[in-house]
């Protein structure tokens, strides 16, 4: 199912948690559709389908946020690489916890998200749209491992095309303390 996006269209509950097992231990985030229902539903989607499963937090920069969402084979990575969905208006705004999709400008969201590790809130007027928090585990987010700082060129953590193009390949052989999500599941009611 990963490799046609396309199919992957359900909508989501209004409210649903997930759970994140990572190497550092679980977290869950409870996601509300109304704050932002285009994320949601694809999130949603992605999760229910086992996308980030074995992905990896590749960007991850002490007291701004943890960001992970490019998927570990790269034949699924490019399938979902231009699958945008439009921008949300900003409802919440990107504090400690929320979690939101990063984006490269207008209408460009895709699979990766983050989680803020403080007041971010200076990304609300540009758009960053917070679909969910972290209910538990936050203790667990602030662990995942920083050491590698911000993605090249702008850090010397790891450089997104090759992400992209090697997938976990290249995280694990040019970045092996990064930290990852070994399973993440829709919580049952």
């Amino acid at each position: 199912m990963l490799l046609t996006p396309e199919a992957l269209t359900e909508t989501a509950p209004d409210i649903f948690q997930a759970r994140f097992e990572t190497n550092k231990g679980e977290f869950v985030i409870e996601v509300h559709r109304a704050w932002s229902p285009k994320g949601a539903d694809r999130f949603y989607n992605l999760v229910s389908n086992g996308y980030y499963d074995n992905v990896r937090f590749f960007r991850v920069i002490a007291g701004f946020m943890a960001q992970f969402g490019v998927h570990g084979s790269p034949e699924v990575s490019a399938a979902w690489a231009d699958r945008r969905i439009e921008d949300d208006p900003v409802v919440q705004s990107n504090t400690r916890g929320f979690v939101t999709y990063a984006m490269g400008g207008a209408n460009t969201r895709t699979t990766q998200i983050f989680i803020n590790f403080g007041d971010n809130s200076r990304l609300d007027e540009m758009g960053f749209s917070p679909f969910g928090q972290v209910v538990e585990g936050m203790e667990v987010v602030d662990q995942i491992y920083s050491g590698y700082g911000d993605t090249q060129p702008r850090g010397t953590g790891p450089y997104p095309p090759s992400i992209h193009t090697r997938g976990n390949e290249y995280l694990d052989e040019e970045f092996p303390n990064v930290d990852f999500v070994t399973r993440a599941t829709i919580v049952e009611g």
